[in-house]
């Protein structure tokens, strides 16, 4: 694809074919489907127009539609799932090395959809909100400053966005090579094509597999934005001392693009009102929860600083966890006194630098990353938190990573690890992980093995196991798609094994899962899998102290079976379950998880969840749940209401996180936020806090 000069700049307000700036642009089209005909020509036609001006990128798309009264609209908030309805994303290359990139997209209504994409877009699928911690490739939390429009027609739909140069990072040569894609999903037919074509396995974020766009000329960006904020808060404690409290506060952010590669962030008095509260969770095991970050700042360029592993329920061990900074170990704010970041490219490198203050902490990193092409790279990282509360304390971790592509499927990727503390043996404070995996089309395998010392403590970062540990993980996951078989689109059987030893051999946890998908081409699915499960346990555990029931000391082998069934996604009305049935801990345990949601035209959607077990063990039974409802109301796609309610009987209590949005541009504008918990027990007993926010921010663009 060629990238054209913009002669005549368009309005933008979504109108494509009228527009006579788009008359002379030559278009892309020829999508080619993923699903669910994989590799047949697209069923509808796509059109996309891309020129530049010296300030920014401009692309255009034409979504031909045979039936735009069947065009879904299921939510009109930035950064909604785009899978689930009709809609358009774009990824750009703009290094043109595989590795990092940029995702723009939009639905009919109009939405802002971006995110980083980084480790080359692999590792964590899009629909999942990349978190700091975790070592995926893709993050939504980035939010930039651009625009879009989109409009419905007898055509179909077409959409126009603005791209900012300055917002993106780029190589300085006059004439440059990006590598770009397209993704369109029709809902109506259940159908994701793409320009560049996408082997199943994949998503349209793999760069690798990107398309070409040629003579990208554009100058050298530069930038200075400053936000500064005002915020009042009304506070009401109901503890010992019955507080009441009324705060102001202010405070900046503030980013400077440092030519057209690196950029400087930088705040004071930080502050994270805005960001929703943490979701709740029910811990029947004796290990650590992982809570994914949600503050924006943190969020930006978090692949950057992530060396680790991760699972699908989270983090197990990650030498940077950003929520070590500003929050503490019940999830309360602690102020953020100062801080900065630069991150970008230098001298072919990746850098990265990180310097965060509170009153009682400083945290600093330093990160370099050499790219290589596909897929490959090596890098280093040093962590550092010195303790000012108590003289001379101060923690180090020194990390290095690598990854080495082999061909287009196959890699082998790691890391190693030291850390440093007082009063803990420099011995077994060592962490290491090696891991081998292939994506073919139809069968995917990954073999690792990671090792962890028992003095191994990453203070700054996230480690769920302590006390050190082997593991052994293996995975084979099938894809197959047969031909004419009673509206099956795709069988996925598949085996995983997971097996945690204490370093003395003392077998810790082990779990074989054998699963197998059916994917219907109507939009259901079906899973039906057996797990084979051993915990082992070297002392007593309080599984549930409120009733004073404890697991003896033993090891325990269980058969459980599980089913997730789930209607189609696109539907206005979805639903989805996934139980558990079998043996745990010297007993039984019923476990199931409904969800539905609703969405309502593109303005009110709405998810209720429902997390239920029902535990009986011979030292006595319980029940637990946690019950959870998402409500939004969206008047425009920049104005928003939003509600979080949640009840846990494990902890006896009830939280509720209202949030009113008006926002300018990205990290900029109004919000109104209404925080509330109390304790429930079946009725509501103590409000135990309640918060009352209003904070208003101002982008001003400087350059």
């Amino acid at each position: 694809m060629k990238a054209f000069e913009a002669n005549d700049l368009p309005i933008i307000d979504g109108e494509v074919i009228n527009d006579p700036a788009w008359k002379s642009i030559l278009s892309a089209s020829g999508f080619v489907q993923q699903s669910p005909d994989e590799g047949k020509s697209a069923t509808e036609k796509t059109e996309v127009k891309i020129m530049f001006s010296n300030k920014n990128m401009y692309l255009a798309v034409i979504c031909y539609h045979n039936d735009p009264e069947n065009i879904m609209i299921l939510d009109a908030r930035r950064d909604s799932p785009l899978d689930d309805m009709d809609s358009f994303i774009f990824i750009i290359d703009t290094f043109n090395d595989n590795q990092n990139g940029y995702a723009f997209g939009t639905n009919a209504a109009g939405i802002e959809y971006d995110a980083q994409i980084t480790k080359g877009g692999e590792g964590v699928s899009m629909s999942r909100r990349f978190s700091t911690g975790a070592v995926g490739g893709y993050n939504i939390n980035w939010d930039a400053s651009w625009s879009v429009k989109s409009l419905i027609g007898d055509f179909g739909w077409s959409a126009e966005f603005v791209i900012p140069l300055k917002t993106l990072r780029y190589s300085s040569k006059p004439d440059q090579l990006w590598g770009i894609n397209f993704q369109r999903v029709i809902s109506s037919n259940q159908e994701k094509a793409h320009w560049s074509q996408i082997s199943r396995q994949f998503t349209v974020n793999r760069l690798i597999s990107a398309g070409k766009l040629e003579g990208v000329k554009i100058p050298l960006s530069k930038s200075i934005k400053f936000i500064p904020y005002a915020l009042g808060q009304v506070n009401s404690v109901n503890d010992s001392s019955k507080t009441n409290s009324n705060d102001n506060d202010l405070g900046f952010d503030g980013k400077v693009n440092l030519g057209s590669a690196l950029t400087f962030d930088f705040t004071y008095n930080t502050d994270f009102a805005q960001a929703e509260a943490d979701e709740q969770q029910i811990n029947l095991d004796r290990f650590s929860l992982f809570f994914p970050e949600k503050r924006a700042f943190f969020l930006e360029n978090a692949g950057l600083f992530s060396i680790g592993e991760s699972t699908r329920g989270g983090s197990e061990l990650s030498m940077f966890f950003s929520r070590r900074i500003g929050i503490d170990e019940i999830g309360q704010q602690i102020p953020i006194t100062a801080g900065g970041r630069l991150t970008g490219t230098f001298s072919d490198m990746r850098v990265g630098l990180l310097s965060m203050s509170t009153k009682s902490e400083d945290f600093s990193i330093v990160r370099l990353k050499k790219e290589m092409p596909n897929r490959t790279f090596f890098g280093g990282m040093v962590t550092n938190l010195n303790d000012l509360s108590t003289s001379g304390y101060s923690n180090q971790v020194y990390a290095l990573d690598g990854q080495l592509g082999i061909g287009e499927i196959s890699q082998i990727d790691g890391f190693m690890a030291i850390s440093k503390t007082p009063n803990l043996s420099n011995d077994k404070a060592y962490s290491y992980r090696l891991s081998a995996s292939r994506s073919a089309q139809a069968v995917q395998t990954v073999m690792s093995y990671t090792e962890i010392g028992e003095n191994f403590n990453p203070e700054m970062g996230f480690l769920k196991r302590s006390g050190g540990y082997r593991k052994w993980s293996g995975r084979i996951f099938t894809r197959l798609r047969p031909d004419n078989s009673f509206g099956v689109l795709e069988v996925r059987p598949h085996i995983n094994y997971d097996g945690f030893w204490k370093l003395d051999g003392f077998h810790q946890s082990g779990r074989w899962h054998i699963d197998n998908h059916l994917q219907f081409r109507s939009g259901y699915e079906i899973h039906t899998g057996v797990n084979l499960t051993r915990e082992g346990l070297t002392e007593n555990f309080d599984i549930y102290p409120s009733k004073n029931i404890t697991v003896p000391a033993s090891t325990y082998d269980h058969v459980e079976a599980q089913l997730y069934f789930t209607t189609p996604s696109t539907d206005r009305i979805s639903f989805s379950v996934m139980s558990y049935i079998g043996g745990f801990f010297g007993g039984d345990r019923i476990k199931s998880t409904p969800k539905i949601r609703m969405s309502f035209g593109d303005k009110f959607n709405s998810e209720f969840s429902y997390n239920y077990n029902q535990v009986k063990l011979p030292q006595g039974s319980f029940e637990t749940y946690l019950s959870r409802a998402r409500l939004t109301y969206a008047f425009s796609p920049s104005m928003y209401l939003q509600a979080l309610l949640q009840y846990n009987n494990q902890s006896g209590v009830s939280s509720i996180n209202w949030r009113f949005t008006i926002q300018q541009s990205a990290g900029s504008g109004l919000y109104l936020v209404y925080n509330q918990t109390e304790d429930y027990d079946g009725i509501p007993i103590e409000s135990k806090s309640r918060s009352f926010i209003l904070k208003y921010s101002q982008l001003f663009d400087l350059r």
